[in-house]
């Protein structure tokens, strides 16, 4: 989908059920004992709950926990960004301390919401690790982090913001929406 209000030329959006299959082949050899699934609200805990789906064995026989977190309150621009009306309660039902984290999310962009997400996580206790999986890696970083797994690489404008929408029959689409100012991008 693109819903297009400037002159700039929009990509070709790939298939998002189609990047999802692609994400679960490159997560699954991550998944070991000792090891978690965090999806970060909205769209990387819609992501996490399908790739629980697809990779049911190896989660099973892993015994992979998993959890959400809304960083909402833990971001650096929060004064500037406010409070969305979909906050959620952030969910780790297991103890962080000393576990590989695995967190998803649905398209990377500056890295500010990972950081908080990094804090967050802090909050609950020191893991082992911590490694990024995102849908999109849509470029524009400003932090010293990066997805260690994505599932595609789509540059764009500062002035565009990509999206992933859940349907009504939880079929996840990429939308992607031009603006007429830069640096509008409210998602990472």
């Amino acid at each position: 989908m693109t819903k297009n209000h400037s002159n700039v030329p929009s990509p070709q959006l790939p298939d998002a059920e189609d990047l999802l299959k692609v994400l679960a082949l490159e997560l699954e050899p991550l998944l070991q004992k000792n090891t978690a699934l965090v999806g970060i609200h909205s769209g990387g805990v819609w992501l996490m709950q399908r790739l629980l789906t697809l990779l049911e064995n190896t989660i099973s026989k892993h015994e992979i926990e998993h959890g959400t977190l809304d960083v909402s309150f833990y971001r650096d621009d929060y004064a500037k960004r406010g409070l969305k009306a979909e906050n959620r309660p952030s969910q780790i039902p297991f103890d962080v301390e000393n576990k590989h984290i695995i967190l998803i999310d649905d398209v990377f962009y500056t890295g500010r919401t990972t950081r908080a997400a990094m804090n967050e996580l802090f909050d609950y206790g020191r893991p082992a690790s911590i490694s990024l999986v995102a849908l999109v890696n849509r470029g524009g970083r400003e932090l010293p982090i990066a997805p260690q797994i994505v599932a595609a690489d789509i540059p764009l404008e500062a002035s565009q913001h990509l999206q992933l929408i859940k349907l009504a029959d939880g079929t996840l689409v990429l939308e992607l929406i031009q603006h007429n100012s830069a640096r509008t991008q409210e998602h990472e």
